[in-house]
């Protein structure tokens, strides 16, 4: 229980929410709602990502605007339905909850953003992340419900304008920033928040993102990002931290830290001029800290 008498430092965080919060990507659903195959959804942000047509993350917003697929079958009220059958992460209510009261002298306020749609990320939080916390790309419909035009895509170097737009409307100094993502659609809005002194969490062994993040933290239950910001921010250890999840009804069964480290190895008689990728052998090698 918060102290009225004490003084809270205010932090804002902010979460990215297709594999973040969720276990499924947003336009992989999507698709496979309207009759599209998800490996043919794939195979089609797979081009854009090698053309370097769009920001990544943005490839959704661009296909339902000009894939003749997509564009064709999806309305507004597919967005919707396509929030209710992302499978999401256990316990994000619980950790808003906990971010915004639980921690003494701290004041935490939890947004989302993401490159998904509004309407998607919406409907997947629905009860339990307010609206007005949701940051997703914003589109324009037509009378008919079907897609007319793109207001704001939120991916990319578009994550970092929501994020400096949400922080000056917070009044949050960039040191108290704190952002949780597992993608490449995540590294510039990474980057932008070490670079002013905030605190990155990568939600995944990417390592695009789990080389730029200051902390990586793996698990499947939301809750989990809360230790690196009990330990880096709040300066907890292990059994205060174990006891504060104790005393909101939890318990932590299993907690391991590794360092992980990428290496690559090449022969040195190899002349072929292989890639390290195409021989396998670059590698994550695991062991423990």
């Amino acid at each position: 229980m918060l102290r009225t008498n004490q003084i809270q430092k205010r932090y804002l965080v902010a979460s990215d929410f297709d594999q973040t919060l969720s276990f499924h990507d947003s336009g992989y659903v999507l698709s496979e709602l309207v009759g599209i195959a998800g490996i043919e959804f794939e195979r089609k942000t797979a081009i854009l990502a090698v053309q370097n047509l769009v920001q990544q993350g943005g490839e959704l917003a661009y296909l339902l605007l000009h894939d003749p697929d997509l564009k064709g079958r999806v309305r507004k009220e597919h967005l919707r339905k396509a929030g209710k059958e992302i499978r999401l992460k256990e316990n994000i209510r619980q950790l808003g909850d906990l971010l915004a009261g639980a921690i003494d002298g701290y004041a935490f306020d939890f947004h989302v953003i993401s490159a998904a749609p509004q309407e998607v990320v919406e409907s997947a939080l629905e009860g339990i992340i307010a609206p007005d916390h949701i940051h997703g790309t914003q589109l324009l419909y037509k009378d008919s419900g079907h897609i007319a035009g793109i207001v704001r895509v939120t991916a990319g170097y578009g994550k970092v304008t929501a994020l400096d737009d949400l922080q000056a409307q917070l009044q949050i100094g960039a040191e108290r920033v704190i952002y949780v993502g597992d993608g490449s659609s995540d590294v510039h809005v990474m980057l932008h928040v070490n670079q002013r002194e905030g605190f990155t969490i990568a939600v995944s062994e990417s390592r695009k993102i789990a080389q730029i993040a200051k902390r990586t933290v793996l698990s499947d239950d939301a809750l989990s990002v809360l230790v690196p910001i009990l330990e880096g921010i709040v300066g907890w250890g292990r059994p205060r931290i174990r006891d504060f999840f104790e005393t909101q009804g939890l318990l932590i069964q299993d907690w391991d830290k590794v360092q992980t480290e990428w290496l690559t190895f090449r022969s040195s008689n190899d002349a072929s001029g292989r890639t390290p990728e195409a021989s396998g052998e670059n590698l994550p090698v695991r062991k423990s800290p």
